[in-house]
C-alpha cells in the first residue's frame, strides 16, 4: 500500500494539474474575448466610414447641382389662333365703328377706305399696357389704310409681340394667324411707299419687309430709341406709317423683357412672357 507521503503528492500534483486546466481555460476566454472586440471595432470604423462616404457625397453632389449654371430659358410660344373669315374675291371696306366680322384671309389689296385729310390713331391694346399710335396719312396714305383695314378686321386681335432685339431696339410683331409663324402678310403684299432711305427714332411704327422691295405684309415693329445704326445699316428700307403719342414706355418695358431664342427661329430672341395684342381700335378724326 502506497505510503501517505505517496497519497499526498499524488493528491497535489492533481490539484496542481487541474489548476492549469483552470488557467489554461481562462486565457483561451480572454482570448477569443478580445477576438471579438476587434473585431466589432473594425466593424464599427467601417460603417462609419461608410456613412461618412455617403454623406460627403451627396454633399458633393449637392454643390455640383447648386452651382450649375442653368440656361436662358426660350420665350414661351403664344398659342395658335383659330382662323377667321376668308376674302377670296375684291377686298370690301370694314365698318369704321369694328362691328365687321374678323377676317383672317384677303386675297387682295383692299381699296383706299380712308380718307387721307383726316386724323386715324390705333390703339394698341396689350397685355403690357396701351400703346397710342398716330398714323402718317401724308406720307404714307396706302400703306395707313391697308393698316386700318386690317384692324377694323380685327386681324391683329390675339397676335403678340413675339420678337424682341436689343440690338435693334425693337419690338416686333402682327403675324395674322401665329400658327409657327410662318405667315407674315394676309395674302397680299404691301408695295413700299415713301422715299427712302428713313431715318427712324423713337416711338416709330414700321412696316416689316422680305429680303427685297415691295414684300412687306402685317408684320410691324417699334422702334425705342433715337439712334438705331441697326436699322440705318440696312438702307433705310423699312418704311415708317405711324409715331407712338402715348406709351413709348410701354414699348421700352416689352424690349427689356428680351431672353435669347435657344431655338435660333427668332433673330434677337423674344419677350420672356407672352405679350398678347388684345385689340387695335381706330379713331378717326
Amino acid at each position: 500500500m502506497p505510503s501517505q507521503a505517496k497519497r499526498r503528492r499524488q493528491k497535489q500534483g492533481k490539484a496542481a494539474r487541474a489548476e492549469a486546466i483552470r488557467i489554461a481555460r481562462q486565457r483561451e476566454r480572454r482570448r477569443r474575448s478580445a477576438i471579438r472586440s476587434a473585431f466589432a471595432i473594425v466593424v464599427i470604423v467601417g460603417v462609419f466610414a461608410l456613412i461618412a462616404n455617403v454623406g460627403g457625397g451627396k454633399k458633393n453632389a449637392d454643390s455640383t447641382t447648386t452651382t450649375t449654371t442653368l440656361p436662358k430659358p426660350t420665350p414661351p410660344q403664344p398659342k395658335p389662333l383659330a382662323e377667321g373669315k376668308s376674302l377670296t374675291g375684291d377686298t370690301p371696306c370694314p365698318k369704321a365703328d369694328g362691328s365687321s366680322e374678323r377676317t383672317t384671309k384677303i386675297a387682295k389689296v383692299p381699296p383706299m377706305c380712308i380718307d387721307p385729310a383726316k386724323k386715324y390713331t390705333a390703339t394698341f391694346d396689350t397685355t403690357e399696357g396701351k400703346i397710342v399710335v398716330d398714323l402718317d396719312t401724308k406720307t404714307t396714305p396706302k400703306t395707313s389704310n391697308i393698316f386700318v383695314v386690317l384692324a377694323r378686321y380685327h386681324f391683329y386681335d390675339g397676335t403678340s409681340f413675339y420678337r424682341t432685339d436689343t440690338s435693334l431696339n425693337i419690338i416686333q410683331g402682327g403675324i395674322g394667324q401665329q400658327l409657327g409663324r410662318q405667315r407674315e402678310h394676309p395674302g397680299f403684299v404691301i408695295k413700299d411707299e415713301g422715299t427712302p432711305p428713313f431715318h427712324y427714332t423713337a416711338g416709330e411704327m414700321v412696316v416689316t419687309r422680305g429680303n427685297g422691295p415691295d414684300s412687306g405684309g402685317s408684320d410691324i415693329f417699334f422702334t425705342t430709341q433715337d439712334e438705331n445704326p441697326g436699322l440705318d445699316a440696312s438702307g433705310g428700307t423699312y418704311v415708317p406709317l405711324g409715331k407712338v403719342t402715348t406709351g413709348l414706355d410701354v414699348v421700352t418695358n416689352i424690349l427689356a423683357l428680351n431672353v435669347d431664342d435657344l431655338t435660333g427661329q427668332i433673330p434677337g430672341g423674344g419677350p420672356s412672357r407672352v405679350v398678347t395684342i388684345k385689340t387695335i381700335t381706330i379713331t378717326e378724326s
